[in-house]
C-alpha cells in the first residue's frame, strides 16, 4: 500500500512538473494583457480574476498548466481547456487574439465577462477539437459566425443571454443574431450536441425541424428567439431530453402531446407562446418534472401536476 501511495504521489508530482509549451504560455500571457480587470464585468457572486495567477517565472521553469483556468493534456502538455468564466475580463475579442493559436483546445468557457459588444470572431474555426463552447452572458453582439457550425465535435454549445447592458431586466434585449441558413447548418453539422442554449438570440425563423434528428440532446433552450410557426412534435420523442425551454416565442404554436411515464423531462417551459388545446392529464405521470411554465398560452385547462413544487413563469 505504501508503494502504491508513493507511486501516486510521484505521478501527481510529474504532472505538476509537466512543462507548458512555450508558444502556448506566451499566447496565454498575450491574451491576459489584451484585457483589463473590471469587477463590474462579471455578475456571479463567486467571480474573481483568474488571470492574476498567470505570471512568467525567471528561468522558464513555470508551467502554464498550473495557472488558474488552464487545463493541459497529461501526456502532451498542450493546453486543452480554457475556463475563464466570471473572471472580471473587460475588453474586445477579435480574430487576431492570441487565444486562437491554442489549436488543441477542447473546452472553452468565457461566460460572464464583458467583451464590450465584440462579434464572436470567425477564428473560432481554429478549434476543430472543441467539444464544449460557452460564450454566454459576455456582451457579444452581431451575427453568430457561420464558422461555429464547423465545430463538428461540439457536445455543448451555449451562446445564451448576451444582452444589452442598459436594458431593464424586465425587457432584455438580445445582442446576437443567427441567420436561419446558419441555424440550419449548425443543426445539420453538430450532430453530437447534447446541450444547446441559444436563448435571447434573434433567429426569426420557423423552429428547425432538423433538431429532431439530434438524438443525444438532453437540454434545448430557445427562450425569446422570435421563432414562429409549428413546433415539431417529434422533439417530445427525444429519449434523453430533460430540459425544453421555448417560452416567450409569441408566434410559436402547437399543442402538448400525451406524455410517457418514462420521459426524463425535468423542465418544460412553453409560456408566452401560442401553444393551445389542453394540458394532457398524462403530464401527471412525469414524476421527474420539476418546472412547468404554461403562462399566457391558449390552453383550455390549467392542470398542474400535484408533485410540482413551483410553477415558474420567469423569462429564463
Amino acid at each position: 500500500m505504501l508503494l502504491f501511495h508513493l507511486a501516486v504521489a510521484n505521478f501527481v508530482d510529474s504532472l505538476q512538473q509537466l512543462p507548458c509549451h512555450a508558444e502556448e504560455s506566451s499566447a496565454l500571457l498575450q491574451f491576459k494583457e489584451s484585457f483589463i480587470i473590471d469587477k463590474s464585468a462579471s455578475s456571479y457572486d463567486g467571480a474573481y480574476a483568474k488571470v492574476s495567477s498567470w505570471k512568467p517565472v525567471a528561468g522558464g521553469n513555470s508551467s502554464c498548466c498550473l495557472w488558474d483556468g488552464v487545463e493541459c493534456d497529461e501526456m502532451t502538455g498542450h493546453v486543452i481547456g480554457h475556463n475563464l468564466s466570471s473572471s472580471y475580463l473587460y475588453g474586445s475579442l477579435d480574430s487576431n487574439s492570441s487565444l486562437f493559436s491554442l489549436v488543441h483546445l477542447q473546452r472553452l468557457n468565457l461566460s460572464d465577462n464583458n467583451f464590450n459588444y465584440s462579434q464572436i470572431p470567425s477564428s473560432i474555426r481554429n478549434f476543430p477539437s472543441l467539444t464544449h463552447l460557452d460564450l454566454s452572458t459576455s456582451v457579444f453582439s452581431g451575427q453568430v459566425p457561420s464558422e461555429v457550425s464547423q465545430l463538428s465535435k461540439l457536445t455543448s454549445l451555449n451562446l445564451c443571454c448576451n444582452l444589452e447592458i442598459e436594458t431593464s431586466s424586465d425587457d432584455p434585449q438580445g445582442l446576437l443574431k443567427l441567420q436561419p441558413s446558419d441555424m440550419r447548418s449548425l443543426v445539420q453539422n453538430l450532430t453530437s450536441l447534447e446541450t444547446l442554449s441559444l436563448s435571447f438570440i434573434n433567429i426569426s425563423s420557423i423552429f428547425p425541424v432538423s433538431l429532431t434528428n439530434l438524438s443525444f440532446l438532453t437540454s434545448l433552450k430557445f427562450t425569446d428567439c422570435d421563432l414562429f410557426g409549428k413546433f415539431p412534435m417529434r422533439i417530445f420523442n427525444l429519449q434523453n431530453l430533460k430540459v425544453l425551454k421555448v417560452n416567450h416565442n409569441q408566434d410559436l404554436t402547437r399543442y402538448l402531446p400525451e406524455f410517457n411515464r418514462s420521459s426524463p423531462l425535468i423542465s418544460l417551459r412553453v409560456g408566452f407562446t401560442m401553444f393551445f388545446g389542453t394540458i394532457p392529464s398524462s403530464i401527471e405521470k412525469l414524476n421527474s418534472l420539476q418546472e412547468l411554465d404554461v403562462a399566457q398560452c391558449n390552453f383550455s385547462n390549467s392542470l398542474v401536476p400535484l408533485h410540482l413544487a413551483i410553477l415558474d413563469n420567469s423569462l429564463t
